[in-house]
């Protein structure tokens, strides 16, 4: 039913409680009720209350669990303990927020708001912003351990504020109006020494920030000093490559607040940080950490071997001296140890997870790039004319391909859409399939074995990303047919040589929404396709049975384009009868209405023209089912359409049901038409 639209990515809606979230406490509180630990909460001893707390951040982690704390009024029962004396129960208290925010959901999130989670939370929040400064002063006060909680509860506060404004509008409205931003800036501010705490913020404010223009106002000079500030920071970890995109897709939510003399060179420092991020090879990356962790592993148990024997020693030589001072243990038993330098917290695996959350952030956020509203002219012109487009230029083609090696690029014309000028090379490497050796490590490592998810969700955002750079593009700027068809035979190997994965519906949503917007555009400007008809077929009978109504949609879609192209050539009638039998009981048999719309919008694409086509048409009986259909579609869109479909949905099927009718009437005087 005409073009397909470019979709807009909305970020992820929770942090995802997981290994690292907090669980302080000693023993296995599983067994424990909901109701004798939320008793404890109010306990006396700020032990037994952190205890409580770190116990039911456990179990909240079990989404099972969730409907029995909920029922006894947790959130209000935890939500005083936000503001408690010990600074430990702060800590676990929030944790275990954070935790029910993360794994109970939209509806959970919009009860903690009901509850008034945010009061006591805002009240923390700026309490941490304030106290980080008097920490430099005193840190003596907030340190035991090399701990430092208030850093520690700031971070699990943001994350919790995170969840929640994520999923509440009324949240969202909170953080306005009390000032968070400014509290939440503050904690940005220790990056340069606390860069977890940094992502934590940076992943708050790309989503209070998104669709957010009551927040611009506070975006003064001195706060986009603080954004530009982590911008430039010249450390090169993974960690710092995901800080940085997030705040990257921050000032692009708020580009509004931008001064216009300054739009230019910010956008293009944005896209400067995208282009760093999707350079990296996560393949080969996940394959040098991995490596790493091992050699860092066996270092570690040499290094316990050798304390074990030193410890013999030393034992031995007190029990003949009782004046020496004792060694000093700390919680891990070693604070001494060199060992520490080297921590048992899979730093690595993090390393990895921070440069694939940076790399499908920079995607999405591109895609949304493609779908925001043209800009005034006077902005295209300061984009397009700032000095600093070469920051982030590198050579302008690579040999051979046709396809422009920059990520990004802003055009050379006026009014022109910036990313109207290119393929990314960058983004459609990303679109092939992972690593098949750093696969085969992350399958046979139970750790690192989530990392296959996340491999396959920067393929697909990529996929997406390619769909929604072809919606915009001029065909010349694309790299001309030939780089079309190159990109055509990619496609098509990347459906077919793996033939499983027409089974997992993010791929084949994402693959079939870049195959739709890629022959939309061949066939646009007459340049022939490179999937043989048997192919299409293929692809269609396998995506038709998706349960996702959108796959359905772009199969249909697809072999329309395919046989409008096919119904202008020779001999193609058989190959029109196939096409023309298929897309006619999906109309009959569709159970969603724009798919059946979608199905008969490619039914008049390909038989309205051509002597092939015609022929075709009369083999399969299509005017006369056609006609028999008409009022069955009538009819449901009358009873299915209220209520099940969006204005726009309806607007376009309606659109369906006049082609429909004027279709038919154009087939009758075909069959008038004297041969």
């Amino acid at each position: 039913m005409g073009k397909s639209r470019a979709r807009r990515f909305r970020r992820a809606p929770f942090s995802p409680a997981g290994p690292e979230q907090r669980h302080d406490g000693e023993g296995d509180p599983e067994d424990e009720p909901a109701a004798e630990l939320l008793e404890k909460l109010q306990h006396p001893s700020a032990e037994v209350r952190e205890f409580a707390c770190a116990s039911i951040s456990k179990l909240l982690q079990q989404q099972h669990v969730i409907p029995a704390f909920l029922q006894r009024d947790v959130v209000r029962c935890l939500g005083p303990l936000l503001m408690d004396h010990s600074l430990a129960v702060r800590e676990t208290a929030a944790g275990a927020l954070r935790n029910l925010s993360a794994c109970g959901g939209f509806e959970v999130c919009d009860d903690m708001v009901t509850k008034d989670i945010m009061t006591p939370l805002v009240a923390l929040l700026k309490e941490c912003s304030t106290g980080l400064d008097a920490h430099q002063l005193s840190p003596k006060k907030c340190r035991v351990m090399n701990k430092n909680y208030i850093e520690d509860i700031a971070n699990e506060a943001i994350n919790l504020l995170w969840n929640v404004c994520e999923c509440n509008n009324t949240a969202v409205s909170i953080f306005n109006k009390e000032g968070c931003l400014e509290a939440v800036l503050h904690c940005m501010k220790k990056f340069s020494t606390n860069v977890d705490l940094a992502i934590s913020v940076a992943n708050c404010l790309q989503a209070v920030t998104e669709d957010n223009p009551d927040l611009l106002s506070s975006f003064n000079a001195s706060a986009q000093q603080v954004l530009e500030t982590v911008l430039l920071c010249p450390e090169s970890t993974m960690k710092h490559v995901l800080l940085r995109t997030l705040i990257a897709g921050t000032i692009w939510n708020i580009k509004d607040s931008i001064p216009p003399g300054s739009l230019g060179s910010m956008v293009n420092a944005i896209l400067k940080i995208f282009s760093e991020a999707l350079a990296i090879d996560a393949g080969e990356t996940i394959i040098h950490m991995h490596e790493a962790e091992k050699n860092r592993l066996k270092l570690a148990a040499e290094a316990e071997t050798e304390e074990n024997m030193s410890d013999v020693i030393d034992n031995s030589v007190l029990s003949e001296d009782d004046n020496m001072e004792e060694i000093p243990k700390g919680k891990g038993g070693r604070e001494n140890d060199v060992s520490d330098l080297l921590p048992f917290d899979k730093w690595e695996l993090k390393e990895v997870t921070a440069l694939l959350m940076a790399q499908q952030t920079a995607l999405e956020i591109i895609v949304n790039m493609c779908c925001t509203e043209d800009p005034s002219d006077d902005e295209w012109e300061e984009l397009s004319s700032s000095d600093e487009s070469d920051l982030f230029m590198e050579n302008s083609y690579n040999e051979g391909s046709g396809l422009l090696m920059s990520p990004l690029c802003l055009s050379d014309e006026v009014n022109s859409a910036f990313l109207n000028n290119l393929i990314p090379k960058k983004i459609l490497e990303k679109t092939a399939f992972p690593n098949s050796v750093a696969l085969d490590t992350c399958m046979h490592n139970p750790s690192w074995k989530p990392l296959i998810k996340k491999l396959n969700a920067v393929q697909c955002r990529a996929l997406t990303c390619l769909h929604s750079i072809l919606l915009v593009s001029d065909v010349d700027c694309l790299g001309g047919a030939s780089a079309l068809q190159s990109l055509a035979q990619h496609l098509s190997q990347l459906v077919f040589s793996k033939t499983e994965l027409l089974a997992d519906t993010e791929f084949l949503e994402a693959i079939t929404s870049a195959l739709r917007a890629l022959l939309q555009t061949m066939a646009s400007k007459n340049i022939s396709q490179c999937m043989t008809p048997e192919q299409l077929l293929a692809l269609c009978e396998a995506g038709i049975h998706s349960s996702n109504a959108s796959v359905r949609v772009n199969v249909v879609s697809i072999l329309g384009i395919s046989g409008s192209v096919l119904a202008k050539g020779q001999d193609t009638a058989e190959t029109l009868k196939m096409i023309g039998k298929f897309l006619l009981e999906v109309a009959m048999k569709e159970s969603s209405l724009v798919v059946a719309g979608e199905a008969l919008d490619a039914l008049f694409d390909v038989f309205a023209d051509g002597k092939e086509a015609e022929k075709a048409a009369v083999q399969i009986k299509l005017l006369p089912a056609l006609k028999e259909f008409q009022p069955v579609f009538k009819m449901r869109m009358r009873k299915e359409g209220k209520g099940q479909y969006s204005t726009d949905q309806l607007c376009v099927l309606d659109n369906v049901k006049m082609n429909l009718r004027r279709f038919i009437a154009y087939q009758e005087t075909l069959g008038k038409t004297p041969t």
